[in-house]
């Protein structure tokens, strides 16, 4: 289990011990230390009706005002007085991410889509930020939660990014060398292969992830390159440039996937910096990095159970342009199995609170008799606590408050915000020690409308309802998954006294006798408002209204192995989701073109159904198996042919072996089938992006070609005599072939021109800039570059004159006390961009006469970082010969980001090496 509670706050009002005798009335107390918080509500100035409660409170204490209780707001605040907050306003442009770096503040996320930026701030700042009118609110960061299920009783420790590079640098180090990317499950394949039996549907329908790219959102994959290295994860893994994340949540279920499905595409993108960001990459891996299907397995506290919030719309928006979206159910557990922390239905006012505090105190009894207090199992200490009523996003003016209580009946948390017509419907704290504490929720204003109460991973004495799953998981076109073992029970107690946890078939099936696993989430989820806010049923805000989305739909395996020693078994919902997403590619790449539609009816309709009998809301429909999804949908192997790389011959001209101006060559160019069945009919159109270069034939036959098999064609380019001196010439492919994979398109480069033997050297020649901290926005320095025209050769080094490893040197091109935390990009005067590192050279200090080239032996991406300072020549990222296309005069902008929090440093000096074309 991975909690994070940024943003989740504990105030405590001075109380007796956990083992203090309880007064007579413990409501009595409750009520009176609520109502005396209920008077630091209304006295909040403007700016602070702005705050987080509790960053309003923490802000009071600090500053000894006498009618403040004597508390703990939790509030974590850094050695340098700062802490992380979402900062909302009408625009988020130049104007405000200048006022809050003016302020001390250092940005984290901008999103001026969404008109919120997360930033540190010091705190002595909130006041005047939030004083802003332009700024509409300010909150501390909102949480998530993902899906794997950790002993609840194991408290693991934060680890040091130091020691953290130096784990996985020892691990990698102890891997075999590096292998490329092959068909090939690796050194530890996942029971849920077995289990699910895709093993034996990739032999009998001869189908293994073709043409499909099946993309992750998760913590991180920081154990990536040692995967790679082990063949457990193949080398083309496609991690969006700075989102790799922290963590290996998101290399085990990467391996899970290619366990599954060997031979597709993978893809990455950490979920983990913000909500905003995680639904920026929801989209990201559609639309910039074309995953098919896409998989998380985390939750943010701030999801609303009735409206689409903005990861849910980005899920909306991936599956409406065709792609499949995976995500887990949740480990928040579920009434079937008696251990649910969710409490949804009307509010009902209790009479309890008339004449002790604003407003009216909710019952929870469905009965007869009233109850106003919801009790917590003494396993609910510490749990994240969510409060949500039935009102749009950022439209609430109806305000409910969130208490926690101890035993004795001394307030111990609370959450309660002011909800004055344009805030979000919830609140959030976290629930304190000891046994014997219960919640309460109070309606301080407004109308009545239907609440959720959710406690994660906790569970309530009192009353509880189904329906924990919420969020994105439950967008109408998601795919959400519970979880069934598939191997060896949960190896502990979700609570002391509980019966003991199913184990799976393996090395058998899943069958309809698989028992899902406790902690599993159940459903439904009620929603009452559009993604726009627009109510579904006007006027209707009760448990009358809104529309019912049945969820989960399906359920997969859990308790799997992994070559990650942490993941190894690896349990909970977080292992369900990418072994359905796997089966869904199967089932997509022996039958490409399945709607959603047509995959949902087929996943529920072969999925075999678990008890209870029929559709039920802790695993839907049942467990999925490959076999019969494959069976179902007529899977068939399927070719996939994509040009190769062209070898380009000149045949008549000077003699030389350039290809000029007035001159003509032979272009051999293979088509490679790199699908699971014979490609018939291939045929294969080429065409030049410039009218003065011409191919021909342009078309040409290829017959048929066997999977795993290969032609080439010749083909004749000839240039005019006034072809632009150095341009290279694009090619533009189309290849078809019978199948619905077909065509497929490229665009290799061809190069022109003899290169010139002169070097050109523009070097940066002003003063140092500074790379701030943990700030996407960066740092940039730019060169201008003249009288090159085209190049033919590009290389960019970082200079220095004495390399060293000490902070801050002014002898070093860049000095930085942790490589590791930068992602640097080169942008040329044409808009393309190369990354030059990403994320690379663990924890050393920085680069000097480092030298960037497309032909250098080691990539920067295996550094390690006993190689500081870095020096030497290293293979970029990515290549800095597609730069070229475009003439190289104008100017050139190298830009550095820092990535994570506590190291600094600067850009100082670096070159652009090019050289230009003879004439010809």
């Amino acid at each position: 289990m991975v909690i994070f509670t940024a943003g989740v706050t504990i105030v405590g009002l001075a109380t007796p011990g956990v083992n203090a005798q309880a007064p007579a009335d413990p409501a009595t107390t409750a009520y009176a230390q609520i109502a005396a918080l209920q008077q630091l509500k209304k006295s909040m100035t403007s700016a602070e009706r702005k705050l987080d409660s509790r960053l309003a409170i923490e802000l009071r204490k600090r500053a000894g005002k006498a009618a403040l209780p004597k508390v703990s707001t939790g509030v974590e605040v850094t050695k340098a007085g700062t802490t992380e907050i979402e900062v909302h306003a009408e625009k988020v442009g130049d104007d405000l991410i200048d006022r809050l770096r003016s302020v001390g503040a250092g940005i984290r996320y901008p999103s001026p889509e969404t008109g919120t930026v997360l930033v540190e701030a010091p705190l002595t700042s909130l006041t005047t930020i939030a004083g802003w009118t332009d700024v509409t609110g300010v909150n501390l960061e909102h949480g998530l939660i993902s899906g794997r299920q950790q002993d609840p009783k194991s408290t693991p420790a934060a680890e040091p990014k130091g020691a953290k590079v130096a784990r996985i640098e020892t691990a990698l180090q102890k891997a075999a060398a590096p292998r490329a990317a092959a068909v090939n499950q690796g050194s530890v394949i996942s029971e849920g292969d077995r289990t699910h039996a895709a093993d034996t549907a990739r032999t009998r329908y001869k189908v293994t992830g073709t043409g499909v790219k099946v993309c992750a959102l998760s913590d991180g994959v920081d154990s990536l390159a040692q995967a790679q290295s082990t063949g457990d994860l193949p080398a083309d893994v496609d991690v969006l440039t700075g989102q790799e994340g922290s963590g290996d949540e998101g290399t085990a279920m990467l391996e899970i996937i290619h366990d599954l499905v060997p031979n597709a595409q993978l893809g990455f993108a950490t979920a983990f910096t913000s909500e905003i960001s995680f639904a920026d990459n929801i989209r990201a891996l559609r639309f910039t990095a074309g995953c098919d299907i896409i998989v998380d397995d985390v939750v943010y506290y701030h999801e609303s159970p009735f409206q689409d919030g903005l990861p849910a719309q980005a899920v909306n928006d991936v599956t409406a342009d065709g792609a499949y979206y995976f995500s887990s159910a949740g480990n928040e557990g579920n009434t079937l199995d008696g251990i649910s922390g969710n409490w949804e239905g009307d509010f009902v006012d209790s009479g309890r609170g008339i004449g002790k505090i604003a407003g009216d105190a909710h019952d929870f009894d469905p009965g007869t008799s009233v109850q106003e207090f919801n009790g917590l199992t003494p396993n609910s200490a510490g749990r994240v606590t969510t409060l949500w009523w039935a009102d749009p996003l950022e439209g609430s003016a109806n305000d409910y408050d969130l208490y926690v209580l101890d035993r004795a009946g001394n307030v111990t948390g609370f959450s309660q915000d002011v909800q004055d017509g344009d805030d979000d419907p919830f609140e959030i704290l976290a629930t304190g020690s000891g046994t014997g504490q219960k919640l309460a929720v109070v309606k301080f204003a407004g109308a009545d409308r239907y609440l959720q109460l959710s406690v994660f991973r906790g569970r309530f004495t009192g009353f509880s309802t189904p329906g924990v799953l919420r969020g994105h998981s439950a967008a109408e076109q998601a795919f959400a998954v519970a979880a069934t073992p598939a191997a060896e029970p949960l190896p502990f107690d979700l609570e002391a006294g509980d019966p003991p946890n199913p184990a799976g078939p393996y090395p058998n099936l899943h069958t309809r006798q698989s028992q899902p696993e406790r902690f599993t989430s159940d459903g439904p989820r009620r929603i009452f408002y559009n993604a726009d806010g627009t109510p579904i049923t006007p006027g209707d805000f009760s448990s009358t209204g809104g529309t019912v989305r049945a969820k989960p739909q399906i359920t997969a395996a859990d308790g799997v192995t992994t070559s990650i020693a942490d993941f190894a078994p690896f349990f909970g919902t977080s292992a369900a989701a990418p072994h359905a997403a796997a089966i869904a590619a199967l089932a997509l790449s022996g039958n490409p073109g399945l709607t959603n539609a047509e995959i949902r009816t087929a996943l529920t309709g072969t999925a075999l159904d678990l008890a209870p009998t029929g559709y039920d809301n802790r695993t839907g429909y049942g467990v999925i198996r490959a076999d019969l999804l494959l069976r179902n949908t007529g899977a068939t192997p399927q070719p996939l042919v994509r040009a190769g790389t062209p070898t380009v011959t000149p045949t008549a001209g000077d003699g030389d072996a350039y290809l000029e101006p007035g001159e003509t060559a032979t272009v051999t160019l293979p088509a490679e089938n790199i699908g699971d069945g014979t490609a018939t009919g291939v045929n294969v159109v080429v065409d030049s992006d410039d009218p003065k270069a011409t191919v021909t034939p342009r078309s040409r036959s290829y017959g048929n070609i066997a999977a795993g098999a290969s032609k080439t064609r010749d083909y004749t380019l000839k240039l005019a005599v006034d072809y632009p001196l150095g341009r290279p010439v694009t090619l533009r492919i189309r290849t078809t072939f019978a199948g619905v994979l077909s065509p497929t398109t490229s665009n290799p480069i061809v190069s022109t021109g003899q290169p010139s033997a002169t070097v050109l050297d523009f070097a940066y020649s002003g003063a140092p800039v500074a790379i701030p901290d943990n700030d996407p926005t960066g740092a940039s320095a730019s060169v201008s570059v003249t009288g090159v025209g085209y190049a033919s050769s590009l290389t960019f080094s970082i200079d220095g004159t004495e390399c060293t490893t000490t902070a801050a040197s002014p002898t070093v091109g860049l000095d930085h006390t942790f490589v590791g935390d930068l992602v640097g990009t080169l942008t040329a005067p044409s808009g393309g961009t190369a990354t030059l590192f990403a994320r690379s050279g663990g924890g050393g200090n920085n680069l000097c006469q480092v030298l960037f080239d497309d032909n250098a032996v080691n990539p920067f991406s295996g550094a390690l970082s006993a190689n500081a300072p870095y020096t030497g020549s290293w293979k970029p990222n990515s290549p800095l010969g597609a730069l070229r296309s475009s003439s190289a005069d104008g100017t050139w902008t190298f830009q550095v980001t820092d990535r994570a929090n506590a190291d600094t440093g600067s850009i100082r000096a670096f070159s652009l090496h090019l050289t230009g074309f003879e004439p010809a």
